[in-house]
């Protein structure tokens, strides 16, 4: 059987770069740590690139914490670093979110974070290039030496680490109100690639201030300052993006989505995903058209995600679709003799009550041969309209040292949503054929952590508008709102949905307005 090549640059990737180092941090104590030790030696310039921030959320925590020799807050520890390096400049990009998120965010964050610091630290919101998208890229760029792409934001209610105990005294935020069980995963590289990110930096930068930063080069010398979850021994890693297009402008980057599909239709034994969502109609419609060609082999497809959605919005915009979507991948798995599994973990509380860990990771793995990650979630609006940004690894045909890496990923993160690592256990894990019969008797026997997933993730208080709206609410686009014509390769079964949903919420915002007016 010929492994078919999936990484292409200009097609699926913007380049495929060099890396010394490469490898993942997963959960927030890992990555936070990573990052507080490797900005502590930064010595020309810290770039962070994300959709939130919060000023006062600390890297460290606990035994960490005691062992810090500064301040673990994240905006104080950065403006003491510039305090103590003259020679230090720190920028950091945030997206310029919308009131729907303004209870969530802290005010006037512009000014608090430009006017309270060292004047070598810069704050600048994202504002995107079309109504509707987000700024979602969540990077790291340190001297052009060390990068760290991924899903982890540096906020509120994202630090655990990875036992994702029921209760923690340290999974608190600023004001010592605790928060559920939280995973995601951010990947790490040494080397070219690193500079390549910052280019990707300093061209938004300059695109959203219209100002013109300029870097100072970088050697080539770099020590690693932390110690790595797991370690990927790649000599290159692929780069991809999503941008929306603008009106006679920019033209729209899809190259996750180009990703995410040449991943799968080259799939031969196995797809493991980690993801917040799972609504892309491109993507369900690619796993339909593998599943059903006869000619190619069965397939083990295994689905871990968020139990439920964090908003009201997320619930009837995502949810409702993702419900229907995952249901008919089912019956088309079980028509076609495919194993299809979905799941989520859980830790049991005291009184027998689960806490579900809010996945919010974005993994993408096909054959222990291919790997992805980053900030894009498998929904219609991070292919298409929010800015992303994704990093992947490719092992070479035959047995690599790639190959193992990454096959040692997937069981090291099918551990963790088990919580057993156990040799017997690692070993039935480390397999491909009959994983998903293996998960499911591990789901079934209600002794591990992880859970069959219930699908519908709407709640009850807001089923009454999936009567109006049966397909939710039209948030989740794979285009800007405005723009009448649509990117190529977004099919009309596609572009009627999104159609059908503007439609149904401008009825039903009508229906509202005739119920609610005076009489």
């Amino acid at each position: 059987m010929s492994v078919r090549k999936i990484l292409q640059p200009e097609k699926n990737c913007w380049t495929i770069s060099e890396v010394t180092k490469s490898g993942l941090l997963i959960d927030g104590r890992d990555y936070y740590r990573a990052f507080y030790q490797a900005a502590r030696i930064a010595e020309d310039y810290i770039l962070i690139s994300g959709w939130q921030f919060d000023s006062d959320v600390a890297l460290l925590r606990g035994r960490d914490a005691d062992a810090a020799e500064e301040s673990v807050q994240f905006l104080t520890f950065l403006n003491n670093l510039c305090e103590q390096n003259q020679r230090l400049h720190i920028y950091i990009l945030a997206w310029d979110f919308t009131v729907l998120y303004s209870l969530d965010r802290e005010w006037f964050q512009d000014w608090y974070f430009n006017w309270t610091t060292n004047e070598r630290f810069t704050f600048s919101f994202d504002c995107c290039d079309c109504f509707g998208a987000a700024h979602h890229q969540k990077f790291v760029v340190i001297d052009g030496k060390l990068a760290f792409v991924g899903g982890l934001d540096i906020c509120s209610g994202r630090w655990d680490d990875r036992d994702h105990p029921v209760d923690s005294p340290v999974r608190v935020n600023s004001d010592q109100n605790g928060y559920g069980p939280f995973h995601d995963i951010q990947s790490f590289h040494v080397g070219p690639a690193a500079q390549k990110l910052a280019e990707l930096f300093v061209a938004r930068w300059n695109c959203v201030t219209t100002g013109t930063l300029q870097l100072p080069k970088s050697s080539s010398n770099y020590q690693l300052p932390f110690r790595p979850t797991v370690a990927i021994p790649a000599e290159f890693i692929a780069i991809s993006r999503t941008q929306a297009g603008t009106a006679g402008e920019q033209k729209p980057i899809q190259e996750i989505r180009s990703l995410f599909l040449d991943a799968i239709d080259a799939a031969e034994e196995l797809i493991y995903v980690e993801n917040q969502y799972f609504s892309s109609n491109a993507l369900y419609k690619a796993l339909v058209d593998r599943m059903m060609n006869a000619r190619r082999s069965h397939l083990e497809i295994v689905l871990v995600i968020a139990k439920d959605a964090e908003a009201f919005v997320e619930q009837l915009s995502i949810g409702v679709v993702q419900e229907k979507l995952l249901r008919e991948l089912q019956s088309v798995a079980a028509e076609t003799g495919h194993s299809f599994g979905i799941y989520y973990p859980a830790s049991v509380r005291g009184d027998g009550k689960e806490s579900a860990t809010y996945i919010h990771s974005k993994l993408f793995l096909v054959d222990d041969r291919f790997l992805s990650v980053g900030s894009a979630n498998m929904n219609n609006r991070s292919l298409g309209l929010d800015t992303e940004l994704n990093v992947a690894w490719e092992a070479p045909a035959g047995e690599s040292e790639v190959g193992r890496a990454i096959r040692a990923v997937r069981v090291d993160l099918l551990a963790e949503h088990v919580g057993a690592r156990e040799a017997q256990v690692l070993e039935n894990l480390s397999r491909s054929r009959g994983l998903v019969k293996y998960l499911n008797s591990l789901a079934d026997s209600g002794s591990y952590r992880l859970r069959h997933h219930p699908l519908d993730i709407v709640s009850e208080d807001y089923l009454w508008v999936t009567s109006v709206l049966p397909e939710g609410l039209p948030f989740d686009p794979e285009g800007p709102f405005y723009q009448e014509d649509r990117y190529e390769g977004i099919s009309a079964t596609e572009d009627s949905f999104f159609s059908r949903g503007v439609s149904n919420l401008k009825n039903w915002l009508l229906s509202l307005g005739q119920t609610l007016s005076p009489r």
